[in-house]
Order: C-alpha cells, then sequence, then structure tokens
C-alpha cells in the first residue's frame, strides 16, 4: 500500500483553507495510507470531522531535526507540501521521502521532485484557490467546495463539561467573539469597540457572550472585560470569557454551537466559517480578497489609501481599524442573528 503523507499548512486559518485541496487528494488517492502531518497548533484539527479522513495524524515536534527523524519513521514514498517553506521542504529530503511535491516556493524548487509554479497572472486568488491549483497542477482533480469541518463527539462533551463548571445555563443561545489575530496587533479592532457591540448583543438582542481564543489573545479579552465593567456593568454577567481555556477540539465544538460569531481576520474566523456558523468578519491591514471567510459572511473593512499593507504594526494611526465604529459590526452580527432564528 502506497504510504501518502500531506504536510498541513501552518496556521490554523490556512489549514482550514487547505481542507478542500487536501480532501482532493484524499478522493485521488483512495487506496493509499494518508497521513497528514501538522505541527501541534493545528494537528488537532484534523482529529475532529473533516473530509480530509486522513488514516492518520503526525504531530510533528518542535525541533527540525527530529521533525526530519519522525518523518522518517514514517516510511512515505511521496509527501505533498502545502507550507512554502524552505525549511518544509528540506525536512521530506532529510527524511528521505522519495516523491516530494509543492510550490517551487522560496528557492527550494531543487528540493523537490515536482516544482509547481505559484500561479501568477490571475489577480489577487484566495488561499483556498491557491491551493486548489496546486493539487490541480498535480493533476488531481478538485471541485470548487468550501471547506466543511464538524466537531467530534469527543470535543463536544468536553466543551459541555468546560461549560458546567463555568455554570453557564444549557442551551443558551449565544455569539461567539474572538478578538485576538495571532498575525499581530494591526488585525486587532479596539477592544474597546469590541466590547460595545458585545454590550449591545446582550442588551438588545437577548443573548450571551463567549470570548474565545488562544493564550495569546489574553490581553485583548481582559481589555474587553475591563471595558464591560466600566461600561456596561448590567451587561458584563452575561459575558462568559474562555479565552485560552480551550483545546481546539473544544474551540471547534463551542463554534459550532454559536448563533453568530464576531472576529478579526483570524484562524478562528475560518474555523466558524467551515462549520456553517454566520460570521462578522472586521479586516484593516490584511487583504479580504485572499483571505476572507469562505460562503455568505458579512466582511467588514475601511476604505483608506494604505490599506491592504499586510503589516503586524502600524507605522501611522491604524485608520483602517480606528475607522470602523462599533455601529457597523453590531449591525451585520444582528442581521445575522435575526436570520438564524431562535
Amino acid at each position: 500500500m502506497t504510504r501518502l503523507l500531506v504536510r498541513a499548512p501552518n496556521w490554523l486559518g490556512d489549514a482550514v483553507m487547505a481542507i478542500p485541496a487536501m480532501a482532493a487528494i484524499r478522493a485521488a488517492s483512495a487506496d493509499a495510507h494518508l497521513t497528514v502531518a501538522a505541527p501541534a497548533s493545528v494537528a488537532a484539527l484534523f482529529q475532529e470531522n473533516t473530509p480530509v479522513r486522513q488514516d492518520a495524524v503526525l504531530t510533528l515536534p518542535e525541533k527540525s531535526r527530529d521533525v526530519s527523524t519522525a518523518l522518517a519513521a514514517g516510511s512515505f514514498q511521496t509527501s505533498i507540501l502545502f507550507p512554502n517553506s524552505f525549511r518544509s521542504a528540506w525536512q521530506m529530503k532529510r527524511a528521505g521521502i522519495p516523491e516530494r511535491w509543492g510550490y517551487g516556493a522560496a528557492s527550494r524548487g531543487w528540493l523537490l521532485t515536482r516544482a509547481i509554479a505559484r500561479p501568477s497572472g490571475k489577480g489577487p486568488l484566495h488561499q483556498a484557490d491557491y491551493y486548489r491549483e496546486l493539487v490541480r497542477a498535480l493533476e488531481i482533480d478538485c471541485e470548487d467546495a468550501a471547506p466543511s469541518l464538524a466537531p467530534s463527539e469527543s470535543s463536544l462533551a468536553a466543551a459541555d463539561n468546560l461549560l458546567r463548571r463555568h455554570r453557564w445555563p444549557a442551551g443558551t443561545r449565544f455569539v461567539a467573539v474572538m478578538p485576538g489575530a495571532a498575525y499581530g496587533e494591526a488585525k486587532q479592532w479596539p477592544a474597546s469597540r469590541m466590547a460595545e457591540v458585545v454590550a449591545r448583543l446582550v442588551r438588545e438582542c437577548g443573548v450571551r457572550c463567549l470570548v474565545l481564543g488562544a493564550a495569546g489573545d489574553r490581553s485583548a479579552a481582559r481589555a474587553i472585560e475591563s471595558s464591560l465593567r466600566e461600561r456596561a456593568p448590567q451587561e458584563a454577567p452575561f459575558v462568559l470569557d474562555l479565552t485560552g481555556q480551550t483545546s481546539l477540539g473544544v474551540l471547534v465544538a463551542l463554534l459550532s454551537r454559536a448563533a453568530t460569531c464576531v472576529s478579526n481576520d483570524s484562524g478562528g474566523m475560518h474555523v466558524a466559517a467551515a462549520l456553517g456558523r454566520p460570521v462578522v468578519a472586521v479586516f484593516g491591514p490584511t487583504d479580504e480578497r485572499t483571505t476572507r471567510p469562505i460562503g455568505n459572511h458579512a466582511v467588514i473593512t475601511e476604505s483608506v489609501f494604505c490599506r491592504p499593507c499586510m503589516l503586524r504594526d502600524c507605522p501611522i494611526d491604524h485608520r483602517c481599524m480606528k475607522r470602523i465604529d462599533a455601529g457597523r459590526v453590531f449591525d451585520a452580527a444582528a442581521s445575522r442573528l435575526a436570520a438564524s432564528g431562535a
């Protein structure tokens, strides 16, 4: 039996956007033993229910030499690389995998046995299409399906246990709020405005709110909590901050139950969209044409001369974010709440 390795992207949002292309590889290699390899921050995504239907998930060690050792132990004949990095190709080469396929980016073409030219001349290309183009160039049929995802039963049970520990009323209708962004603070809409939206959702729409994110998002979550205590003390008890308290599986389970999700451009935003939840996404320095959530979602931007700049930190006044008022985001979220029903 052919042993096939698919090296997933390193970032959560990118991994979600790669699901359709990875599922196409699975469909074209039904008789192969397929392993998905990814860093720990992403690998757990594939323990949930996805159309990739891999046979195994390999969580990659942090050290590059250890990665090559782990890959060599798998005795893979072919590897398909979704990351563009030189290092990912070098690790496959060092692991002795005979066939190494991927985009010939980052001066790594000589490390690959099939180096695919990156798409050009098509204008801004959504990241999901970028991954689709890779597998199509490898002569694998790939439909234009959106990423899809569903939580595992174990993740749903763990999410229920977490909510019970926090005495969260069962069956409560809630909005998931994700104020962080791994790329940098420039992607974060001001916390005071996110807090204003949260307060209005509680007060005017009768919902509760869950604040979610990774450990690195705690400062943004604390700023929201502080703003609520100061400006909306009556609404604050209806908001639960679980930032940094969830595994990736539990995050998937919680987002699957959200009536609506309000987020910056983040990995959680893509997870929510893949789960079929309505998303209100606030974009600042990044390009919504390439990383917007796929589906019928609200993407909020401000037309300023300097965006998309793709910078992690704004060198001027962060106008792309600061000029987006809370009313626009609230209206979009309230509209999706109304459409989703009780």
